[in-house]
């Protein structure tokens, strides 16, 4: 019995020993080993603020800012901590309903989680930072962050600079991570091409909170904290002098400006119209901005400038001879009788503006005068030239040139979404006539027509070639990145040298540039400026689109390319703008005035009437406000048909659309079918 009672002591004595150990393995794991607890504690008493870094800078030629930073606001919420927060306080504030105030939290638990701050709202107004800084220790769980936000002190650039967003779920995902949600990213423009430079890292900075969730001190004096590193700053080639005077001259006008310095590759300016104000993409009230500028039919958020395609008409004309005398089946002395017709595929097409003896007797001429029927004709002496034994081999020897010049391929310029254009290639000339074709087929690619699509872009660049006899630089804007090293090599591809025809002689250089100077003497006077040799091309192309099912033809297109000064060329040149007549129209105005300001520093005092004139012009071609009308009513409709809310259609039923335009002389008006939605209208309406 003894011994039975002395085996039960033992046991009893072991259990004890084993769960006092079990204890005490217990506490050195929650205080040792274990973070959980200390992690509670420290989210109680402890708050992480992210601090966002300044995004890099970026500078004109002259050292002036022109995409600088300022602070704004975001408010945050961690939702797991904010369940005894003051919803109606807060959303009192907000002016929103308690039924936003869940969605937004629900949404801020599904794309963070509820361990993790998310922007609850962001970019608050000066006013309602105020309120909110005042309260916020009403709200647990809440707090306000500052936020680097982009401002443009020109108001200038937006399609060049872009614009940032915040980092949705595949950004994140492509970043392995390293974006969070609320970060904000480039979504257009330097700001996306060069996000990895101008980013910078985000810090985080630990303050202590008391009971009442107010932050009152540095946590362990800072010791965890980590400061935010600001990105580095763009230096760039963009004059914002000559910036601002594009966006001014090509202001109410659909179309683009694009200005290079021939020397180096890098733009000095680049406009497109119609454009915006790229500060109104960075406040408060961006969202609603972009969704404006996205639903506006006439693309202000389109760069024309790399993804508008036009035909460049005769502005294409002196490539087409560089081509001819680098083949060597002309030369500058080269003549064409031309009759004010070309009837050498039988069909009397195309019609040349001059028909008098000798305007085209040679390559000097043929450019001064614009004939069509000289560049024709050297076009298919090119393609038919006998060494590449038939037409098909020399129609490629031919469009590799166009792509050597840049055309029909992406120049690389230093933007996001640049278009190729279009130069086709046998393929698509094959498959449409069946693989039945010749050098007649498409002849009017020697003046810049038929199937050829280029961008202002290229065409500008094409003027760089002619201008350094020969040679470009890829079209860029940033010239350095500050605290470059030998990892930054982005900007190596800008200083290559690409030789195209360096092997022409000067004198048949010399020949094409005199019928471009000839020409700014001539047919685009408006272009000259007294003391300077000027060397252009004005061009005029014919305009297509589709309206309700029906091909119309619109204005021509005003297009006009240029550089300067002859000897020396500081800046080369493409004025494109849409439905508005001949070259010297409107096109080579617009370049004078940015070669004189860009060459001379200055505009003369006629010359700032002439701004005023051209930047107070209305050439918004007619069928947008139409298109708009079409666009409007049906989504009016659609939101109706899905949601059962007439509000946005009753407009509509009591008023007949605008007049589509149709401004083809040769074309009468008459009563069409066209309506903005079959199922609002069943009358037709006069045209």
């Amino acid at each position: 019995m003894a011994l039975f009672n002395q085996s039960r002591s033992n046991i009893i004595r072991l259990i004890f020993v084993g769960v006092f150990l079990i204890i005490i393995v217990q506490l050195f794991n929650l205080q040792i080993l274990s973070g959980k607890y200390k992690q509670l504690a420290m989210d109680n008493a402890v708050f992480p603020k992210v601090k966002y870094p300044d995004r890099g800078i970026i500078y004109d030629r002259k050292g002036r800012a022109i995409l600088n930073n300022t602070i704004m606001f975001d408010l945050v919420v961690t939702p797991n901590e904010a369940r005894k927060t003051d919803t109606f306080g807060l959303c009192d504030i907000l002016g929103i309903d308690t039924a936003e105030y869940r969605k937004r939290m629900l949404d801020a638990r599904f794309k963070n989680g509820p361990y993790r701050p998310s922007i609850f709202q962001d970019l608050l107004t000066p006013e309602l930072h105020a309120r909110l800084d005042e309260n916020i220790w009403k709200f647990p769980g809440f707090a306000l962050i500052e936020r680097p936000v982009r401002v443009y002190p020109y108001n200038a650039g937006a399609h060049i600079m872009g614009y940032i967003g915040e980092a949705d779920s595949g950004i994140i995902k492509r970043s392995g991570g390293y974006y969070r949600m609320g970060d904000y990213v480039g979504r257009s423009g330097l700001e996306a091409y060069y996000e990895r430079v101008l980013m910078g890292q985000r810090g985080v900075e630990h303050l202590i909170k008391d009971n009442k969730n107010r932050l009152v001190g540095s946590y362990e004096n800072g010791i965890y904290d980590t400061a935010a590193i600001a990105g580095r700053n763009l230096r760039t080639s963009i004059d914002i002098d000559l910036q601002v005077l594009a966006e001014k001259l090509i202001r109410n006008k659909v179309g683009a400006v694009v200005a290079i310095d021939p020397k180096t590759g890098g733009i000095l300016a680049m406009a497109s119209g119609p454009t915006y104000d790229p500060n109104s993409l960075t406040g408060p009230n961006k969202q609603k901005n972009y969704g404006q500028l996205a639903l506006d039919v006439a693309g202000p958020l389109l760069n024309r400038a790399i993804q508008g395609l036009y035909e460049p008409g005769s502005t294409f004309k002196p490539l087409g001879g560089l081509v001819a005398l680098n083949e060597g089946v002309i030369t500058p002395s080269y003549g064409y009788n031309c009759p004010g017709r070309y009837f050498g595929c039988g069909h009397g097409k195309p019609a040349c503006t001059h028909k008098n003896p000798g305007h085209a007797a040679n390559l000097t001429l043929a450019i001064a005068n614009s004939c069509n029927s000289y560049f024709v004709q050297v076009y298919r002496n090119t393609v038919d030239n006998p060494k590449y034994k038939g037409v098909k081999n020399g129609y490629e020897k031919w469009r590799e040139y166009m792509n050597h010049f840049g055309l029909g391929e992406r120049t690389g310029v230093d933007l996001v979404s640049e278009l190729p254009g279009l130069i086709p290639d046998t393929a698509r000339y094959n498959k449409v006539y069946r693989g039945s074709w010749n050098s007649c087929t498409n002849l009017t690619l020697g003046i810049g027509q038929d199937m050829m699509q280029t961008t202002p872009l290229q065409m500008a660049n094409a003027m760089c070639i002619i201008a350094n006899k020969g040679y470009y630089y890829t079209p860029h804007f940033v010239s350095k990145i500050d605290n470059e090293t030998s990892a930054d090599t982005m900007l190596n591809q800008y200083k290559q040298k690409h030789e195209v025809l360096t092997n022409i002689s000067d004198d048949a250089y010399e020949a094409i540039m005199s019928g471009m100077q000839q020409v700014v003497d001539g047919s685009a006077s408006k272009a000259k400026i007294p003391g300077l040799e000027i060397c252009g091309k004005t061009g005029t192309a014919e305009k297509y689109r589709i309206i309700q099912g029906r091909r119309i033809k619109l204005d021509d297109n005003s297009v006009f390319v240029c550089f300067a000064p002859r000897r020396d060329p500081k800046i080369a040149l493409c004025v494109m703008v849409e439905n508005s007549g001949f070259g010297n129209t409107w096109a080579a105005p617009i370049a004078g005035l940015m070669m004189e300001l860009y060459l001379t520093d200055s505009l003369r005092a006629d010359r700032l009437k002439e701004v005023d004139r051209i930047s107070n012009s209305n050439l918004m071609p007619g069928y947008l406000k139409y298109q708009q009308y079409i666009e409007d009513s049906s989504r009016a409709f659609n939101w109706a048909e899905r949601y059962k809310d007439s509000s946005q259609i009753r407009k509509f039923y009591k008023t007949y659309p605008v007049k589509p335009p149709f401004p083809s002389s040769k074309e009468k008006r008459k009563t069409v079918m066209v309506l903005p939605d079959p199922r609002l209208f069943n009358k037709p309406f006069n045209a």
